[in-house]
């Protein structure tokens, strides 16, 4: 059994997990974004809720809004991007099964897609 506080500190951390999933918590700053037309998680499934903060995801080429409360699978080898459209930080807890970052947040080597 786990147990951690989810606190939105800036940038990106994983802060739980095991050998079947991990959790993280982003911070982008208004204007900011994260991934682009090649960022993808071969051997991953993230789940991305957005805690607050506005902005938008673009999966595969479309772009999905993103407010407070929304829930949002990207599944594995979907490329995608994540970018803040408001005025306030977008924080965000993110879900990886299987895990998809090693210890030191370092993307893990491509899985089966």
């Amino acid at each position: 059994m786990q147990q951690t506080k989810v606190v939105f500190k800036t940038d990106f951390n994983v802060i739980a997990g095991n050998a079947r999933s991990q959790a993280a918590v982003m911070v982008l700053p208004p204007g900011e974004s994260e991934g682009g037309t090649g960022n993808r998680h071969k051997g991953s499934d993230q789940w991305l809720y957005v805690a607050s903060g506005e902005g938008s995801a673009t999966i595969k080429g479309h772009a999905h809004k993103l407010h407070p409360g929304t829930l949002l699978l990207i599944e594995h080898g979907e490329t995608h991007e994540i970018k803040n459209t408001g005025d306030v930080p977008l924080e965000t807890l993110n879900f990886y099964v299987p895990p998809a970052y090693a210890e030191d947040e370092e993307p893990l080597p491509a899985g089966k897609p």
